[in-house]
């Protein structure tokens, strides 16, 4: 993967005009239960997703904000959850719901790292949908339900077209764009926070982003994995914030420039930017302008690579790192913290 390549991403909010609703095309850049045991739906026998749709389609709502809208998933009875990016610094909401009423909603709690919020609606007994904590595989159907450009419940279909994505470029900027589900099912502007369905109507995930025709891309769209949503969302209701992995340093991409300016014998990886004097890679031997080539035994490209490896390790956890400094490699131990 060329990892020099400038992409145009969209986060997927749209603005509310009082005529209409317009797309903002932009550049980048639960509990719910959980089940295995699905049969699929034949789409043979049911005239394609209707019945899938039918029976999800009021778990899928609409996030309506000062000026903006996004869409978002049932997780309780009266908590759904969203992109963090769809609500920015508001705290009152309205939530537009499938059958036509709307309700206040009060956002609990955002985390910028994953990029997802909680919201608890005023209308309760709400449906909550199954999570499904396993990840989808490549081929199987995907059923996008949202609210691109206001269009509400409106539903697309397609496949999953790949796991553990990463924009590339795009973790310098925001941390949330990587580890993420590719669907070629369409979606748009307004769809941010809505479900990424399996063929038995379960959610996969929660729409986050796509890259738009103008950056070239036909149908590229992202989600956050289910398990990601509910494990952050549950953390938010209990305590009011997640807690992530740590490792306090900043990044950055290794540019040929860069590559020569500081005589690294290496073409690929994390620059390490700016070090916090007293984080875990402080402690561990990190330096700034090192460049991260391993993680956790995990080779490393690119800053999406290590905030993707870093995902996988726990606090108070100990683990192993290979940084190139000038034409040397150090091996070291690092001990990860939380934030």
């Amino acid at each position: 993967m060329t990892r020099s390549r400038s992409w145009g991403l969209v986060l997927l909010t749209t603005a509310v005009a009082l005529t209409g609703c317009t797309g903002e095309e932009g550049s980048l850049p639960e509990p719910g239960s959980t089940s295995t045991e699905a049969p699929p739906v034949d789409v043979a026998e049911t005239g394609g997703y209707a019945e899938l749709v039918d029976r999800v389609g009021p778990s899928v709502v609409t996030v309506l904000t000062d000026g903006g809208l996004g869409s978002g998933v049932v997780l309780r009875e009266d908590v759904v959850v969203t992109n963090a990016h769809v609500v920015g610094e508001q705290r009152e909401v309205t939530i537009a719901y499938a059958d036509a009423t709307r309700s206040a909603g009060e956002v609990l709690a955002t985390d910028p790292v994953t990029d997802l919020a909680v919201i608890r609606t005023e209308r309760t007994g709400l449906p909550v949908p199954e999570y499904r904590e396993e990840l989808p595989r490549p081929g199987e159907v995907a059923v996008a339900i949202g609210s691109p450009l206001g269009f509400e419940n409106s539903v697309t279909a397609g496949i999953i077209s790949g796991l553990h994505r990463e924009i590339p470029g795009s973790a310098t900027r925001t941390r949330s764009l990587v580890d993420l589900i590719q669907t070629d099912a369409s979606i748009s502007p307004g769809n941010s926070g809505g479900a990424l369905l399996d063929s038995s109507g379960r959610v996969v995930g929660v729409n986050e982003a796509y890259i738009p025709p103008s950056a070239g891309a036909v149908s590229l769209g992202f989600a956050i994995p289910s398990a990601t949503v509910v494990d952050v969302a549950e953390q938010l209701l209990a305590d009011g914030e997640a807690t992530h992995s740590y490792l306090g340093v900043s990044l950055g991409r290794l540019t040929p420039a860069i590559q020569e300016q500081l005589g690294v014998a290496v073409d690929h990886g994390a620059l390490v930017l700016d070090i916090d004097r007293d984080g875990p890679a402080a402690e561990a031997g990190v330096r700034q302008g090192d460049v991260v080539v391993e993680f956790a035994d995990q080779e490393i490209r690119s800053v999406e690579d290590l905030l993707a490896a870093l995902r996988d390790t726990e606090p108070d956890q100990r683990t192993t790192a290979v940084v190139a400094r000038g034409d040397t490699r150090e091996d070291l131990t690092i001990t990860i913290g939380a934030r």
